[in-house]
């Protein structure tokens, strides 16, 4: 999938060149394979919004090719960007264990969870390791997008080149102060930021803001919608080694172990929810999580979990299980419900996974769950800590199979209208035309007015003695 190489022409002032490591797509697709899902007007949409962008460049930077959502909307996405004819790469900057603990805090204190950061962290661990990646770096291109804290620093090294858009999948409304302070002059060095919410978006940034929604791939392994007899016998190898009876209801929560991702108020829910009613034949819990790269606090959580639930016969933990991908859309499709209730939540594409599935979810009000979960149409909506509300809605679904049937075929529907790749896809191609001039009207997405700088550009081209020394008060 991976391989270090060379990015662009070698600089001739110094010699440098990008050994960044380098994804490469393992599938080729283009956009007329989504027609199974889409309507042709929207291939026709995509296919115009991309003709003027033929042989232009687009590259993403992040911190990891495996786990999570970032990575897989890029595997996605990246196959056909290059089939429109676009120069569409991806780059993975590298670090040791206490750079992803580092990131890892940044993450947290970012979404307002209050931890303990030294000095020598963030100008060790984390700037040191920015150091080490820009030396390797020299990346030219016509919109390049950084993605969340990890690599945000970069753009002060003078490594990167051309209209730099730095995208954040976290909530960052409410951030440590300090930590906001410290990241702030990286972003606002940026050329624009994109948010996946309105409310997501911190103080202070003097940039172009966009929101662009993420969404789920249809044609992946994982998303694709098996018979229920197909996804029975995906699971059976796992059923029989966990001794598990595929007759009996199944409730699933699948996500990263994290402590934002709040599996202890699920298995707590749960208890309460056998303590209260007697089912016949009584639900099992799965939890099935994998591990990632630059989350090295998952290990400690899924252990605190195991510990919790004890030798309970009825909770199971599936962890980096073998076929991941066809387990996740198997269990998914034949869960009765799926449980997503963080208390802190970028997006949730976990949830539109399950929803595309047909399987309801009982979903907390944060983060984008909200505006997916119809509360009463597509699943539940609960407070993210109201362990009595959560065994509540698991008992209704339970309870009610042919209310449950119908959530589940409105989750689907809203997700295709809504939720699928090609939508982002689309965002993307009318940044690109903004950002590369072909288009002059600001993309309707567009969050904010005018920043600063287009502003004194703006009054620059109308009070020309402005430019120079002359101060410009707002």
């Amino acid at each position: 999938m991976t391989e270090s190489l060379q990015k662009g022409a070698r600089d001739s002032s110094n010699h440098r060149i990008t050994v960044l490591e380098k994804y490469h797509p393992e599938f080729e697709r283009q956009i007329e394979d989504y027609l199974p899902f889409i309507s042709q007007a929207r291939v026709d949409e995509i296919r115009r919004l991309s003709d003027p962008l033929i042989g232009k460049s687009w590259t993403n930077v992040n911190s990891t090719f495996m786990g999570g959502g970032v990575a897989e909307m890029l595997q996605s996405i990246i196959p056909p960007v290059r089939k429109l004819g676009i120069d569409a790469d991806w780059y993975v900057i590298q670090g040791n264990q206490r750079f992803f603990q580092v990131t890892k805090k940044l993450h947290n204190l970012l979404q307002g969870v209050e931890q303990e950061i030294s000095m020598e962290e963030i100008f060790g661990a984390y700037l040191d390791t920015i150091d080490e990646n820009s030396k390797k770096a020299y990346i030219t291109s016509d919109m390049v997008v950084i993605h969340d804290p990890q690599p945000a620093a970069m753009i002060i090294n003078g490594v990167l080149f051309g209209n730099i858009l730095w995208r954040c999948h976290i909530d960052t409304s409410n951030p440590n102060p300090l930590i906001w302070r410290f990241l702030l002059p990286y972003i606002n060095l940026c050329s624009g930021a994109i948010f996946t919410m309105p409310e997501y978006v911190g103080p202070g940034l003097q940039i172009p803001i966009y929101q662009i929604t993420p969404c789920i791939d249809p044609l992946i392994e994982k998303n694709t919608r098996f018979s229920k007899e197909k996804a029975l016998d995906i699971l059976h190898p796992l059923f029989e080694k966990h001794r598990i009876d595929p007759h009996r209801p199944i409730l699933a929560a699948i996500s990263r172990y994290d402590v934002h991702k709040n599996q202890l108020t699920t298995l707590k829910a749960f208890n309460l929810l056998r303590r209260r009613k007697k089912f016949d034949p009584p639900p099992y819990l799965i939890f099935l999580g994998n591990t990632a790269t630059d989350d090295p606090e998952g290990d400690a959580m899924l252990e605190k979990l195991k510990e919790k639930a004890g030798d309970d016969p009825d909770v199971h933990f599936w962890v980096n299980v073998d076929n991941n991908d066809q387990v996740v859309g198997a269990l998914m499709h034949i869960a009765r419900v799926f449980i997503h209730i963080s208390t802190r939540e970028g997006f949730g594409l976990v949830v539109t996974e399950a929803m595309w599935q047909g399987t309801p979810v009982i979903g907390s009000r944060a983060g984008g769950i909200i505006k997916q979960v119809l509360d009463g149409q597509t699943g539940y909506l609960v407070d993210a800590i109201d362990v009595e509300a959560v065994a509540e809605k698991m008992a209704f679904i339970l309870e009610r199979p042919d209310d449950s049937i119908q959530m589940g075929a409105n989750a689907r529907e809203h997700i295709r209208e809504h939720f699928l790749l090609p939508e982002l896809l689309k965002r993307y191609l009318v940044l690109m035309r903004f950002y590369t001039g072909v288009d002059r009207l600001l993309p309707g997405f567009r969050l904010d007015d005018l920043s600063y700088s287009e502003i004194m550009h703006a009054m620059r081209v109308k009070h020309p003695y402005l430019e120079g020394n002359q101060r410009f008060s707002m």
